[in-house]
């Protein structure tokens, strides 16, 4: 299962996964029957969740939602440590996860926004390096796993910036391969998808970060806090939810 899920990610282009993956996954759920693990996006329980990754990882893609652990741990966030779901907000939703999309505008309606660059998933279709909102257009903003794969990404940090209101707040995640190096390494010569995969971690990304990921985003005028939610709860809740350990929200405030 493993090979199959590496070869599948890596070689069908994301937009035809977005699409079609959902549907064939659901048919999965039957070989995970059981109650060992729990997804709190979509409340179902399952003996374990399917591996998922270039390199696999075991344990991580949630069959019936589609929630890896990182969608499993911003959910818990959102419920625990704001309230996403509680208020009406303008939000903006940039590379938009499958899990959350129909969920979030549950809870949202028309003030939810999901935007990308080619997703068949969006709502609007933009580059992030120049967004075609006003200043001050929205109070959250989510961003995942996007800053590795631009070209310029302290000018999405501030785009990001720019439309939040002041007082708003985002959450902006990226992939984190430890040890982490003190400094985000990045270097334009490096173009051929081999190279970038052995020097970024996948061969669509365009830097590697370090420890200074949340010094860039300060850099642009975010007031950063990294919150270790994973770790604070009881270690069979963790499991449980099979959240990861070794991954902070980035919780990015704007003055206001």
């Amino acid at each position: 299962m493993k090979r199959i899920v590496s070869f599948t990610i890596r070689y069908i282009p994301r937009k035809y996964l977005q699409l079609f993956s959902h549907v064939v996954l659901k048919v999965m759920t039957i070989f995970y029957v059981g109650n060992r693990v729990e997804c709190p996006v979509c409340e179902h329980k399952f003996r374990k969740f399917m591996p998922y990754g270039r390199q696999a990882r075991s344990n991580a893609l949630c069959p019936n939602c589609l929630a890896l652990e990182r969608h499993r741990l911003m959910w818990l966030f959102l419920k625990e440590k704001t309230d996403f779901f509680n208020v009406k907000s303008n939000v903006l939703h940039i590379a938009p996860e499958l899990c959350f999309i129909k969920r979030f505008r549950q809870i949202q309606g028309d003030k939810y926004v999901t935007a990308d660059i080619e997703s068949p998933l969006a709502d609007v279709k933009l580059d992030v390096l120049d967004m075609p909102f006003e200043s001050a257009t929205f109070d959250i903003v989510f961003c995942n796993h996007v800053m590795e794969h631009v070209t310029d990404d302290y000018k999405a940090m501030s785009e990001i910036y720019r439309v939040l209101r002041p007082g708003g707040w985002a959450i902006i995640q990226v992939p984190l391969f430890y040890p982490l190096n003190e400094h985000t390494y990045e270097d334009d010569a490096i173009v051929d998808a081999r190279d970038r995969e052995k020097a970024f971690g996948q061969s669509d990304h365009v830097r590697m970060y370090g420890k200074d990921y949340c010094d860039r985003l300060r850099s642009q005028g975010f007031e950063v806090s990294e919150e270790w939610l994973a770790q604070s709860l009881p270690e069979d809740v963790a499991r449980r939810y099979a959240l990861p350990f070794d991954e902070p929200i980035f919780y990015c405030k704007k003055p206001g």
